[in-house]
């Protein structure tokens, strides 16, 4: 080719080269499109499904304690109630026989709030003892219920947090007394902790609300250093209990010279790590990953009466 056609010939070749690379580009950008939707296609994930306990997926002890104690309970016959976690003052304190000048209500145990529009005094709840006064106060006897849930107070060390959870239960009716108390919590208890033996001991107590009152202690081994719940001949205190205050059903709508009843609460957390030997409180609510994928439940774990979990 002479210089001149080379010349235009050139100039041809890069217009060529140029719409060339320009429809190669916009074919790869389609492919790549085309790539990437059928790639979410197949790997597409039903976020309502359980999580693949492969990939770390972990129920929290806390939830799953609260099932186990949801399940055992149920097979007495109890069923489930819960309340707000922001309470008046009548509900947390005043129903509950506690007056005044108790030490409960002072502000360095008290998670106090601006008040109601009444004007009166609001708190974030310290115990769930306010479902059991919402219940006796909306519902007639007989009752029969457990209330788990979170309770708050200032506290912060490695047996206390200010957010903590509790389960209490609650029997009204006109012919339980301290006879059915001790039954329901030894049946409660060694189902829990898979122990057919475990002793328990009751011994007197005081609680505004409860009369008589008891704090129950359940059979343990302190030997080597290393705690081992059942029959061992020395004692660790687990939940306090009593039977319901009659100035307590007065307050709530209840005649106290028809029904009586009992209660009893105790910490979720506190039963867990005796448990499962988890020997920190403050762990629970640290979000660490390795922690729950160590002490945590996969979601195939199912709470049984007596049996603990059946995987």
């Amino acid at each position: 080719m002479s210089p001149d056609e080379r010349k235009a010939a050139g100039q041809a070749l890069n217009v060529l080269k140029s719409e060339i690379e320009t429809a190669i580009t916009g074919r790869l950008e389609i492919l790549k499109r085309g790539a990437r939707a059928e790639k979410l296609a197949v790997e597409r994930i039903d976020v309502t499904l359980p999580v693949d306990d492969d990939e770390g997926g972990h129920i929290h002890p806390i939830s799953q304690t609260i099932e186990e104690l949801v399940q055992i309970f149920a097979e007495m016959g109890f069923t489930l109630a819960e309340g707000p976690e922001i309470e008046g003052d009548f509900n947390n304190f005043t129903a509950l026989n506690m007056p005044p000048d108790h030490p409960a209500r002072q502000m360095h145990d008290t998670f106090y709030l601006s008040p109601a529009a009444d004007g009166s005094a609001r708190v974030l709840r310290t115990h769930t003892s306010p479902v059991q006064v919402r219940t006796m106060l909306s519902t007639k006897p007989p009752i029969r219920i457990i209330a788990p849930g979170r309770t708050y107070r200032s506290d912060y060390d490695m047996t206390h947090t200010p957010m903590f959870h509790q389960v209490e239960g609650l029997v009204i009716d006109e012919a339980t007394h301290m006879g059915h108390l001790r039954g329901c919590l030894t049946e409660f208890c060694r189902a829990f902790f898979q122990v057919d033996d475990l002793p328990l001991r009751f011994r007197p107590s005081f609680f505004p609300f409860t009369e008589p009152s008891a704090e129950v202690d359940i059979g343990c081994s302190r030997k080597g250093g290393e705690l081992k719940l059942g029959n061992y001949g020395d004692w660790l205190e687990i939940l306090g209990c009593g039977m319901v205050h009659p100035k307590v059903l007065e307050m709530c709508g209840i005649d106290s010279t028809k029904y009586q009843g009992f209660a009893f609460g105790m910490g979720i957390e506190r039963i867990a790590m005796l448990k499962y030997g988890i020997p920190d409180l403050r762990t629970f609510f640290e979000s660490d990953l390795r922690w729950l994928r160590h002490y945590g439940f996969s979601f195939l774990d199912q709470p049984s009466l007596g049996l603990g979990l059946t995987r």
